[in-house]
């Protein structure tokens, strides 16, 4: 744990709350006495790195309105953005895990990744509050908040979304025209984007593109989206 703490220049007052934060729930089934997992911790640190990736957008960026800001931040929380978090601390080698899952490839698995990194954030809030999770977070997402700022998230919002969805599987997101009204001089169009079922946004152009584009748009500040983002865990 010292070199982990090394890594992340930080020093936890309380350690068990380190050591929860990398025991993987697969860890009960090698274990002879009760543990506790990082579940409670990844669900506390999501919340707390929503609150920190908000605060940070707000004022790195003041000339932005809610839906933008919602956009960014929904980049900076997915599981691919907290996944390379993870690689970037070299996360996955002090992971506590069970024999099945690490023999699996546990350790490299996107989605163990990222919600270890947040139950990392979870402990650091505890310890040390806010301003310990700004100290450690801030500078693995520099390269992130500079591409941010070099490339707005409205240039291409169905490029944004699909790259978005196959953080979490080769599934793209489909795009379907519900409705067209208008002569065929003056057509006014209504697109909708789905992803496995689920309706993620709506739009409406002069052109089919430009209905799909806003489509994209509006699902990139769909909360649903940052649902989806986060899979469920395998039982």
């Amino acid at each position: 744990m010292e070199s982990l703490e090394a890594r992340i220049q930080y020093q936890f007052r309380d350690a068990a709350l380190l050591k929860e934060a990398l025991t993987h729930g697969s860890s009960r089934y090698d274990s002879r006495q009760p543990i506790r997992d990082n579940q409670r911790l990844e669900f506390l640190g999501d919340a707390v790195l929503q609150l920190a990736m908000s605060e940070l957008l707000f004022r790195e960026f003041p000339m932005l309105d809610e839906g933008m800001l919602t956009k960014l931040r929904t980049r900076l929380v997915s599981t691919s953005a907290l996944a390379q978090m993870a690689q970037d601390l070299n996360l996955g080698s002090f992971i506590v895990m069970g024999r099945g899952e690490e023999a699996n490839g546990g350790r490299e698995r996107s989605s163990i990744l990222a919600d270890t990194m947040e139950s990392l954030i979870g402990s650091l809030f505890l310890d040390g509050g806010l301003e310990a999770v700004r100290a450690v977070v801030t500078p693995l997402i520099a390269a992130e908040m500079k591409a941010l700022t070099a490339r707005p998230i409205e240039i291409n919002p169905k490029g944004e979304l699909q790259e978005l969805l196959q953080s979490i599987s080769n599934e793209a997101p489909i795009y379907q025209i519900i409705s067209s009204e208008g002569p065929d001089h003056l057509k006014h169009f209504q697109a909708i984007v789905l992803w496995r079922g689920t309706a993620l946004g709506e739009g409406t152009g002069a052109r089919k593109k430009e209905a799909e584009i806003k489509a994209a748009a509006n699902a990139l500040s769909n909360p649903i989206l940052n649902a989806l983002l986060k899979p469920p865990k395998a039982v």
